[in-house]
């Protein structure tokens, strides 16, 4: 049971943990520059005497809690994203970015927010049996972080039972809570492509060149064509190209030598990820040698696929259910085919990645949109969570 939550405790601290997010959203930093951002979680530990570890993964950090009754042996980890995005804010609110091009568009924020509320709450009850590690990871955000963490030997200096995360979802109504067992989140490949040929004269002798923008263009087709025709039509996947470059758009006469391609594939199972990366290479072949040009591929298989263990994901389930209600719970969700670097962490400790609902109104911003601010209602219902989810799992046989 959930009753050895206090309700009130985050209610009660929900205007000063919004002032500190308001913080965080000012001044945002990227991946592996959150200084700022992990001196302030170091003062805000420190000001509850809550020891911790900085400097894990460059700017992470790891609090450890220890209850005071007798230790049972249990140790569990909750973890928070940190870091902000290259996007320039365009949000009009008091608390906007102060550093210009960069803002927190995915409400990690509010992530570390919700964490440090945990902490908070963790300070004043300690009338618990076993050891909460509270993780706060930088670099989320297509730098691996994660990755990081667990390199430096996050899983030896703190090991953990179990390792639970949230993200803030504005898909989902707000409180509303979604998750399933196995992958939730996508494996992330990145591509990089250049196709290269023979520059030239586009008026007055192109049959002399080999044209990289006209391969390119075939190229694009063929791509476009793999997860429809390679991967199983069960299997959820999607290759998208989603960046070009090439030539001079004042040198209209001119062909270029060299034609540069980026995009991602994303996908829920290795089967399918081996066969699209086999594909992508066996058609950039293909038509190199069918047009008289050659294409480099770079292909970066940049964070696995999240998966969620099924104890933990029961456990996540039960405790929604017990503090907001069976309406709150969305099971076994639709998986998400966006990448998460909390899936490094599953791998050597099993846990559960779940989405916490923020969406007020039809008009609410998506992830990663100029115009997101993470919404600060969900900060209790968060911070609750995860402190139950902490707390319920040191109970656990």
């Amino acid at each position: 049971m959930t009753d050895f939550i206090d309700p009130a405790f985050f209610e009660r601290h929900q205007e000063a943990l919004t002032r500190l997010r308001h913080e965080l959203h000012r001044q945002p930093e990227l991946g592996f520059q959150e200084h700022a951002t992990a001196e302030r979680i170091a003062t805000e530990l420190a000001r509850l005497d809550l020891p911790f570890v900085a400097g894990i993964g460059g700017t992470g950090i790891v609090a450890t809690v220890k209850g005071r009754r007798p230790d049972n042996g249990r140790r569990i980890g909750l973890r928070a994203d940190m870091d902000a995005l290259p996007i320039q804010e365009l949000g009009e609110h008091d608390h906007a970015s102060a550093s210009p091009g960069v803002m927190h568009a995915c409400g990690h924020d509010g992530h570390t927010t919700m964490l440090l509320g945990v902490a908070a709450y963790l300070a004043e009850h300690r009338d618990f049996a076993g050891t909460l590690h509270l993780i706060f990871q930088p670099a989320e955000e297509g730098l691996g972080g994660g990755r990081i963490m667990v390199e430096e030997g996050l899983f030896e200096r703190f090991p953990m039972d179990a390792v639970y995360a949230l993200h803030n979802w504005p898909a989902l109504p707000a409180g509303r809570v979604a998750v399933r067992s196995g992958a939730i989140m996508a494996a992330t490949d990145r591509l990089d492509i250049t196709v290269r040929g023979k520059g030239g004269h586009g008026g007055v002798n192109p049959h002399l060149s080999t044209d990289p923008v006209r391969i390119t263009g075939a190229l694009i087709q063929a791509l476009h064509s793999v997860v429809s025709r390679d991967a199983d039509p069960l299997a959820p996947a999607t290759l998208s190209l989603c960046g070009l470059q090439g030539g001079d758009l004042d040198g209209f006469a001119i062909i270029p030598d060299e034609v540069r391609i980026s995009g991602t594939v994303r996908t829920l199972d290795t089967a399918t990820q081996a066969r699209i990366e086999q594909a992508v290479h066996r058609i950039c072949d293909g038509v190199a040698a069918a047009h008289g040009g050659s294409i480099e591929v770079a292909y970066q298989r940049i964070f696995p696929a999240t998966h969620n263990d099924a104890e933990a994901v029961r456990h996540v389930e039960t405790t929604v259910t017990e503090l907001l209600g069976e309406q709150a719970l969305e099971r076994d969700v639709k998986p998400s085919l966006g990448g998460e670097d909390f899936s490094f962490m599953l791998q050597q400790c099993p846990g559960a990645y779940f989405f916490l609902g923020s969406a007020e109104g039809d008009d609410t911003a998506p992830l990663h949109n100029a115009r997101f601010d993470f919404n600060d209602n969900v900060i209790p219902i968060g911070c609750r969570l995860l402190a139950a989810i902490g707390l319920g799992a040191l109970r656990k046989e």
